[in-house]
This record gives C-alpha cells, sequence and structure tokens, in this order.
C-alpha cells in the first residue's frame, strides 16, 4: 500500500487580514480541519464540487495585509465575546491563529508614505511573494476583505486597486469580496488582461442583496408588478464606521439597485439607506419594504427582516471563492470568472442577476472543473480531523 501524498499548500492572502471577516475565515478553516465544526455555509463542500480537485482546507495557509496591529489571537477572542465565535473555539485554534498573524505585514499607504503607487505596489507585491517563497506555495490567491472604501476621485490609485495590482504584479489570481475599486480601476484594465490570470469579484452577496436575488425574480415570472422597493440595514462594527461615508455607502448601494434593474428589468422606486449603529458590533440588520400590484390593480405589500452576522455569512464563502479560484488557476483559465457572479453583488463580466440562473453557472463552472483533471487531490474533501 503507497503512502499518501500531501496535496499542494496553497496560501491565502487577505487584504484586511486581521478584520473581522478575515478572523472568521481563519479561525473557521481551522476548526473546519480539525473536526470541530462542520462546514456549514460552504458551496464547495457539497456534492455539486464532489471530484472537483480543489484544494482541501487543510492546505490553505493564511496571511495578508492590514493597517491594524491587533494580533489575530486577540481578535478572536473579541469576536467570541460578541458571540460571533463559539465561545472556547479562539483558544482551540490558538495555534492556527498566531501562525496566520505571523504572516501579516504592514499594509497602507499611511498618511505619511511618500512612496508613489508604482513603489507601493512592488512592496505589497515584494510580500506576498516572500510568503509563497517562504511557506513553499504550490500558489496563492489574494482576497480584498478590507472594509469598503469610497469611489476615487484623484490620480493616485486607491488603496483597494494598489492591493490588486500587487497581486497581478505577484502572479496570483485576485477576489474582491468587497464594493471597493480593486481591479476596477480603469489603469488596471490592460495589466489585468495582459495577466492570464483568473479574479472574480465584486462584493460578497451575503444578505439582503441575496434574498432581493432570488425575490426580484420571483415577482417577475409571476408578472407581479413591483412598484416600490425600499431597504434599510442597520450595522455595526468596521463596516457600519466605514458605510457612514455618504460615497462608501453609495458603491455599496450600487450592487444592491443593480439586482434590482436586472430581475426585475426597471429600477423601482425605493432606496436603500444604511446606518451606523455601534452598539450592534458585527450583527446587522436588513429590512425591506416591497410594494407591488397584483391582479386588477389590487395593491399589496411584502415585508421581509433579515438579522445576521457579516462576517458568518461572509467567511464562508471566502474559503468557497479562495478554492474556486486557485483551482481555476491550476486549470489555466484566465479573465473574468462570470461563473463565480453567483457570490457577488455586482458580478465581473456579463451573467445572470437571478440566484437560480446563478447557480446553474456555478454548477457548470463545477463541471468544467471536474472534466479538466488537472492537479487532482484524491482524498481531497474537507477536512481530516487532528492526530
Amino acid at each position: 500500500m503507497s503512502a499518501s501524498v500531501s496535496p499542494p499548500r496553497i496560501g491565502v492572502w487577505l487584504i484586511g487580514a486581521r478584520g473581522s471577516v478575515a478572523t472568521t475565515v481563519v479561525t473557521g478553516c481551522a476548526a473546519v480541519t480539525a473536526g470541530l465544526h462542520p462546514p456549514a455555509g460552504m458551496v464547495t463542500e457539497t456534492p455539486l464540487f464532489e471530484g472537483c480537485g480543489l484544494p482541501p482546507l487543510s492546505s490553505l495557509v493564511f496571511g495578508g495585509h492590514d493597517t491594524a496591529n491587533c494580533p489575530l489571537p486577540k481578535r478572536a477572542e473579541a469576536l467570541a465575546a460578541g458571540g460571533v465565535l463559539p465561545p472556547g473555539l479562539p483558544s482551540a485554534v490558538g495555534a492556527e491563529l498566531t501562525a496566520a498573524d505571523r504572516e501579516i505585514r504592514p499594509g497602507g499607504p499611511a498618511p505619511d508614505d511618500v512612496r508613489d503607487d508604482d513603489a507601493l505596489i512592488a512592496g505589497f507585491a515584494a510580500d506576498i511573494r516572500d510568503f509563497v517563497r517562504r511557506q513553499g506555495l504550490a500558489r496563492a490567491v489574494v482576497v480584498n476583505v478590507a472594509s469598503t472604501e469610497p469611489a476615487p476621485t484623484g490620480p493616485r490609485l486607491p488603496a483597494s486597486s494598489l492591493y490588486a495590482a500587487a497581486a497581478l504584479r505577484a502572479g496570483c489570481p485576485y477576489v474582491n469580496f468587497t464594493p471597493s475599486t480593486g481591479l476596477h480601476h480603469p489603469a488596471l484594465a490592460a495589466p489585468a488582461a495582459a495577466s492570464g490570470l483568473p479574479y472574480a469579484g465584486r462584493d460578497g452577496k451575503t444578505g439582503q442583496t441575496l434574498l432581493r436575488s432570488v425575490l426580484g425574480p420571483m415577482f417577475a415570472q409571476r408578472a407581479l408588478t413591483v412598484r416600490a422597493w425600499s431597504g434599510t440595514n442597520l450595522l455595526g462594527g468596521g463596516d457600519g464606521a466605514s458605510l457612514a461615508d455618504p460615497a462608501a455607502a453609495a458603491a455599496k448601494n450600487a450592487g444592491k439597485e443593480r439586482v434590482l434593474a436586472d430581475t426585475l428589468g426597471a429600477t423601482p422606486e425605493g432606496e436603500v439607506h444604511i446606518d451606523d449603529v455601534p452598539a450592534l458590533g458585527d450583527w446587522k440588520t436588513a429590512w425591506d419594504h416591497i410594494a407591488f400590484d397584483g391582479f386588477l390593480g389590487t395593491r399589496m405589500i411584502l415585508q421581509t427582516i433579515w438579522q445576521g452576522c457579516d462576517s458568518a455569512l461572509a467567511a464562508p464563502l471566502v474559503l468557497d471563492l479562495a478554492r474556486l479560484t486557485t483551482r481555476a488557476h491550476e486549470t489555466g483559465l484566465s479573465g473574468p470568472l462570470t461563473d463565480l457572479g453567483f457570490f457577488f453583488k455586482d458580478p465581473v463580466g456579463a451573467g445572470p442577476a437571478a440566484l437560480g440562473e446563478q447557480y446553474a453557472a456555478l454548477a457548470a463552472f463545477g463541471e468544467r472543473l471536474r472534466g479538466s483533471g488537472v492537479g487532482e487531490h484524491p482524498g481531497d474533501a474537507v477536512s481530516g480531523g487532528r492526530s
């Protein structure tokens, strides 16, 4: 009986690596790998992706950039105190959190940083390449989970685009899980096309917009005219603080509105409001009020309330995207991964906006990966427990 061969190690370089989402990603990956918790919320752990050659969670190695200096173990303890992580879990996976924290490098640009954009990109790319080299990784993917930034207004690249450009320069696929500019900046269109790398984004679809992508098609398919669709989000934490900036909130809301326009065929009356409520911490409440006309013009109302923890909703999707994008890179795919629109409010490339159609496209993507036959890792389903 031959000895088993360990799968290649894969890097996941997180932008915003000490934030709530990133901390939940690292903690969750360690917990699932150890068999402490099931992979709830992970689409890549459903039968849809069996035999697709995805890297197992046990092969993932984490690092990243951040401007914050709170160590990951301490951040995880704070999340556990707030009910985001199960009690005791941060200490149970303390070694994994400490190892990831050692791989976090200072982000930027800092207010007093005099380097130009190219120098900043070069520095960030060097950090990523050094991570890959020191850890002996087969490849790495860069995932932006930092706080939302306003749309750029000046000649300089915004921070999210500096990191995206660094990913390209380091030869890494890129995923933008935020509504920030990232690779969408005009200056990066040519480098992205020339890189031969796959990329995906933007703005992870975790709550209110996920529901909208299901309800919008329902109204259209039942020939019910939506007259108005208004929404409110109450949230705290880092997202609440950053989205208190009207410019950042506008960037966030663009994807929410796009889903309605694409699934209903027109944009109904109404707006989405985002309110910062610091007392809520990492929890959020999203409320929608939908006015529609039924048979003979009968006016009716549907209201929905979504209450959840954004970090716990986002983390499994980040792990899904890291695995899928890595596998796409391994099989030689390049350019926008439009079939991953299932995960995003504002997907790159042309694709459907209705969740059912996006799921069908995702399933077809899984078949494509399954048929590639490149880099298959026998026995690579999630997670073996610790010995």
